[in-house]
């Protein structure tokens, strides 16, 4: 079973060579080893990349995202990416992201910060032209909504279900729908 995941690896090679002298390199191993600890060496960086690409459509989507032009829409074709999660081409999104099974989510956002976690069912938009910014270590849980011209802090949680059309502050809680703040203070994810 081992050296059939390596075989199917090795059809990831082409992604290795555009990661290797991409602009968003950096951005790109943050989001690998986002989950795990990061492995220095060139050969260990290659497997952990290969192996996320062919394990996760997910995260194949959120590399493309990453290493979007020519060369990239070539690999679409014979790799393609999850057409139930939607990035914006217009997101500025930091690195770090875990996208935990982020199945018909929506991510426009005009800036998001470092180690996103995402699940199932998010909508991040925009709402007359404006489009939200968030923090860094912020968690968007099942069925979240967020929109408009609007801030999250950092270090929040949107709980299950919350729709948030107003600001969080930073290490806040917040659920239901409208979203309120249930807890504020200085806790950490």
């Amino acid at each position: 079973m081992k050296i059939l995941q390596i075989i199917h690896q090795l059809f990831f090679l082409p992604h290795w060579l555009l990661f290797l002298n991409h602009k968003n390199k950096e951005l790109i191993i943050e989001d690998i080893y986002a989950l795990k600890p990061k492995r220095k060496s060139s050969l260990h960086m290659a497997y952990d990349l290969t192996a996320s690409l062919a394990e996760s459509k997910y995260f194949r989507t959120l590399f493309y995202f990453r290493t979007r032009g020519f060369f990239t829409n070539i690999l679409r074709l014979f790799y393609p990416k999850e057409n139930r999660l939607t990035i914006d081409i217009n997101s500025n999104i930091d690195g770090g992201v875990i996208l935990a099974h982020p199945y018909s989510s929506i991510i426009n956002a005009k800036s998001i910060g470092k180690n996103l976690y995402i699940n199932q069912l998010v909508t991040i938009g925009e709402k007359d032209g404006e489009r939200p910014i968030i923090g860094h270590n912020v968690k968007l849980y099942s069925n979240c909504t967020i929109i408009g011209g609007i801030t999250i802090g950092n270090n929040c949680i949107i709980g299950a279900g919350a729709v948030v059309v107003k600001d969080v502050p930073d290490n806040a809680v917040a659920v239901g729908n409208p979203a309120r703040i249930i807890k504020k203070g200085n806790q950490t994810n």
